[in-house]
């Protein structure tokens, strides 16, 4: 119990450190046909800086872990970029591969969003300039989780799994995904209105929820009841779960092998 609420305390610290950047989401509700597929590794700064925009723009992404001696994506990465430089995507929906943060970055807010890069995401701001001081204290925050491939069982389909990028709950669930090189697909639930600020329950806003007419958030809370992340769903074994320490227990249990 006390190794689980030190896990969440240093991941609070960490989306502090990060500013709480990749928290809100646009309040558009039409997604891309087709999937992004995005190549990754959890504990990556320029990794990170992507999914924190992915987050912005509100949109889901098919995520293919690629932690440090991973090799279970490297021969379709390589085959796709023609290198194993991250972060990747390749959108399925305009045939576009690119590499790199900036580059990412650029063509989804412009595809995506109608608009340039936020210039919270560029490494002349702030907290850009001591971004290699900042990235030493998230890998020693975080003990290096999510940086190196564990041995695993490789599953038939797909996980999928509700978070967003601020989440301290959702980060140590993302860093054992990618520590396991398990495959899934991030739907991101960022905050799109004032009263989805807060952990459920706790939210601020008076009388009932209601999320954005028309939104993930309100189709998850259709279906669940609650408006909660992180929240994973395998089809390989039928199980949903909320909460992270269940979740981790049970990606240790089916799918780590050692």
């Amino acid at each position: 119990m006390l190794e689980h609420i030190a896990n969440i305390y240093t991941s609070t610290l960490v989306s502090t450190l990060t500013g709480w950047k990749g928290t809100s989401g646009s309040r558009k509700t039409e997604l891309p046909e087709q999937e992004i597929l995005l190549f990754d590794r959890e504990l990556c700064s320029e990794c990170r800086t992507v999914r924190q925009g992915v987050t912005e723009l509100n949109l889901d992404v098919m995520i293919y872990p690629c932690p440090e001696e991973g090799t279970r994506f490297k021969g379709m990465l390589e085959e796709l970029s023609g290198s194993t430089q991250l972060p990747f995507i390749f959108d399925k929906n305009t045939g576009k591969k690119l590499i790199g943060k900036e580059a990412i970055l650029e063509y989804l807010f412009s595809e995506y969003g109608q608009k340039d890069v936020p210039a919270k995401y560029t490494s002349q701001t702030f907290n850009g300039i001591f971004e290699p001081l900042v990235e030493v204290s998230i890998e020693t925050l975080r003990l290096n989780k999510g940086k190196k491939a564990k041995p695993s069982k490789e599953p038939e389909q797909p996980l999928t799994l509700y978070s967003f990028e601020s989440s301290p709950f959702s980060r140590p669930v993302r860093e054992k995904l990618c520590e396991l090189e398990l495959p899934y697909k991030l739907i991101n639930l960022g905050k799109q209105q004032r009263a989805d600020i807060g952990p459920a329950g706790m939210r601020l806003h008076t009388g009932p929820y209601k999320p954005v007419k028309g939104s993930k958030r309100e189709a998850f809370l259709s279906k669940y009841n609650e408006v909660m992340v992180p929240f994973l769903i395998d089809p390989n074994t039928q199980t949903e779960l909320f909460h992270s320490k269940k979740i981790l227990s049970y990606l240790n249990r089916e799918y780590a092998t050692k």
